[in-house]
């Protein structure tokens, strides 16, 4: 593994990851190295389109599609400043664009740029509910943007804890990960209504999500922990020791996986 790992994603047969200055592709069933790729300067976010994967790289300002078979780089394209998350939305792909204050949507089969639009302060991450886009914007007076995937036309902004910077979808429900308040908010998708009264706390600031198709993921990043979440009704269901900073979460079908930032490494659960 290379240093500093933070995006995971699956694309089906194997785990890649992205390093700080390339990206890794490793055999589910067994870990084992399958390649690794180079892409722009600090990769950060990661997602699987069905045939290919794409990287966001913060300090090169670009996004990076890889044939996923292979790894072959299909093309690099320029978005505006600090892209971060990326989500796939059936044809489009976004970018959250911390730098900028917009999430950029891209035509997924050949990297046209389809249109750029203002979400709120420091966008890191974003997710896909089947019809809208949700954007995780990172300040203290934290909240969430829902914007059509078709359009982009804003259907709405929905407060949250401080500094939101992790997004997941699991169904239904979207769920958004707290650094400054170390709590998840869950909200109904189709409308934004706060779910459980009060975000569940957990004990470290939580950095990443992934939903398993009954529980939510969460890594810990100052606790060393991964918290594992019932998706119906935000019960705690475990606590576990990882390893260092753990920050990236992904779930392969069977285990989740995730990503050691301050030991260069990932674990499988």
């Amino acid at each position: 593994m290379g240093t500093h790992p933070w995006g995971v994603a699956f694309d089906g047969a194997n785990i890649w990851v992205t390093n700080g200055s390339n990206v890794t592709k490793l055999r589910t069933s067994d870990g084992t190295v399958l390649g690794t790729f180079n892409v722009g300067s600090q990769p950060w976010g990661i997602a699987f389109d069905g045939a290919n994967i794409w990287v966001t790289s913060y300090i090169s300002n670009n996004v990076t599609k890889l044939r996923a078979s292979d790894g072959t780089v299909l093309g690099t394209f320029s978005v505006v400043a600090g892209p971060l998350g990326v989500a796939f939305d059936g044809a489009n792909i976004w970018m959250a664009n911390y730098g900028s204050a917009k999430v950029t949507k891209l035509r997924a089969s050949d990297g046209a740029l389809q249109d750029t639009y203002a979400v709120g302060g420091y966008p890191c991450a974003v997710a896909f509910d089947g019809a809208n886009i949700w954007v995780a914007n990172s300040t203290s007076s934290g909240n969430v943007t829902k914007l059509r995937a078709s359009d982009g036309e804003l259907q709405g902004t929905y407060a949250v804890g401080s500094y939101p910077c992790a997004v997941a979808f699991d169904g239904a429900n979207i769920w958004v990960a707290n650094v400054s308040d170390r709590t998840v908010t869950k909200l109904r998708a189709s409308d934004g209504t706060l779910l459980l009264g009060t975000p569940v706390p957990l004990g470290g600031a939580p950095v990443g999500l992934a939903f398993d198709g009954a529980n939510i993921w969460v890594t810990n990043d100052t606790t060393n922990s991964v918290t594992k979440l019932r998706a119906s009704d935000g019960a705690l269901l475990g606590t576990y020791a990882v390893g260092t900073e753990p920050v990236g979460v992904a779930f392969d079908g069977a285990n989740i996986w995730v990503t050691l930032y301050g030991t260069g490494a990932v674990r499988k659960m």
